[in-house]
């Protein structure tokens, strides 16, 4: 046999392979770990993320929005799952508490993404907490265009019948492996394409105890909880030949002084983190310290949903995995200027600034943005007059060959 064929067969057999995996669409999980700061994650031993992160990464990130600035956002639960499902701090997605009193459906959860743009993808929930669904998903509401989950398991905080309520909190702990049970069974029989897990008893430990042997013992229970559920897709990846993405972080990190609390602005409470399996990380999740509403947009990727324009200048993340250009936005007031910087990832490439002084995207209209510069993304500042035209609001949008990002400038003397 000649070496000319031998070689053609070995190279259709790889661009075979490589179209499929192009073609092959990605199933997506993503688990929020309620209550953990990164480092207590790095100093308990977790066999089951460790694995994962070695097929993608592991990084620290946070929560809470720019810290004293327009987004700085509470470092407490419900908050947190919010940010994390939208993409947005919570001056846009108006989550301000874990009573949920009115989110702003306008900035739409991953979930109304996937419905309205691939409604063939299944979604799934399992979750200790009832209101993840029925409050911050918005499902059944008119606002959310009537979302339905394919498939959810939730509630069982409601059920004191089956789980009644003890000083010690075992009670969620239980509700945890039920939850988990079912991700395993349901994950390895139907195999959603996107699921949110939900865990609580982390969280609980940390407030009852602190830092502790409880909330450790609480930690190393849930590594072990997250190996069940990555060996159901494991399953699905070995026999089914199936592509997966695990995405888990948490929600916000603990008080300093004893581990107790969260809800402030302390770097600690702010401390979060996030374990992936993805293999396209890029710079800004190796360097950039992400944050918790940077996974939705990556999901958004992984899924091959495409917001719209205007949609894509409000979400406040930036994809932690593929190609990425900007990151990192800030504007500040100087002279009648506004001096806008950015962390570059493509400094060969020009960049778009645009400028709107209006808000009409939170009550569903349109905003008008106007081109104020194009720049070399490596210079990584540019000044904006606004001596000509007085507001109370500024929104920047950089616009990158590849993503967006966005900050705002609130005028507090107008």
């Amino acid at each position: 046999m000649s070496i000319k064929p031998t070689f053609s067969l070995v190279a259709l057999f790889f661009l075979t392979a490589f179209l499929f995996s192009q073609n092959q669409k990605t199933k997506v999980i993503f688990v929020i770990a309620d209550g953990i700061p990164a480092d207590v994650i790095e100093k308990i031993a977790t066999p089951n993320m460790d694995a994962i992160s070695k097929e993608g990464g592991y990084t620290r990130a946070y929560m809470g929005g720019e810290k004293d600035g327009y987004s700085q956002t509470p470092t407490i639960s419900a908050v947190g799952y919010n940010s994390s499902i939208t993409g947005t701090w919570a001056h846009k997605h108006n989550v301000w508490g874990n009573s949920i009193k009115k989110p702003n459906y306008k900035y739409w959860t991953i979930f109304r993404f996937a419905q309205e743009q691939r409604p063939e993808l299944k979604t799934a929930i399992f979750s200790t907490w009832l209101d993840n669904r029925t409050k911050l998903i918005g499902e059944g509401l008119q606002a959310t265009g009537n979302f339905k989950m394919d498939y959810h398991f939730d509630g069982f905080e409601l059920d004191t019948l089956n789980y009644p309520h003890d000083e010690s909190r075992l009670y969620i702990h239980n509700i945890d492996e039920h939850v988990v049970n079912e991700t395993q069974r349901y994950i390895k029989k139907e195999g959603p394409d996107l699921s949110w897990v939900y865990l609580e008893y982390t969280d609980d430990m940390g407030h009852k105890y602190g830092d502790s042997e409880q909330f450790y013992e609480a930690v190393k229970t849930l590594d072990v909880q997250i190996g069940r559920i990555w060996k159901a897709i494991e399953h699905r990846r070995n026999v089914l030949n199936e592509q997966w993405e695990i995405y888990i972080t948490t929600d916000h990190g603990r008080t300093q002084e004893t581990g107790k609390g969260h809800g402030g602005q302390s770097d600690r409470e702010r401390l979060t983190w996030i374990v992936t399996n993805a293999k396209n990380l890029n710079a800004y999740f190796m360097d950039g310290r992400p944050a918790v509403v940077d996974i939705m947009p990556s999901m958004l990727r992984s899924l091959r949903l495409s917001p719209s324009k205007e949609q894509n200048m409000e979400i406040d993340g930036v994809p932690i995995t593929g190609p990425v250009s900007v990151a990192k936005a800030r504007a500040v007031l100087e002279d009648n200027k506004i001096h806008l910087t950015w962390q570059s990832f493509g400094p060969n490439r020009k960049v778009k600034i645009w400028l709107s002084t209006s808000n009409k995207f939170e009550t569903g209209g349109k905003d008008v943005y106007k081109l104020r510069g194009k720049i070399k993304g490596s210079e990584e500042e540019f000044w904006i007059d606004i001596s000509s035209n007085p507001s109370h609001l500024y929104k920047i949008v950089i616009e990158g060959k590849h993503n967006t990002t966005n900050t705002w400038y609130i005028n507090s003397k107008k």
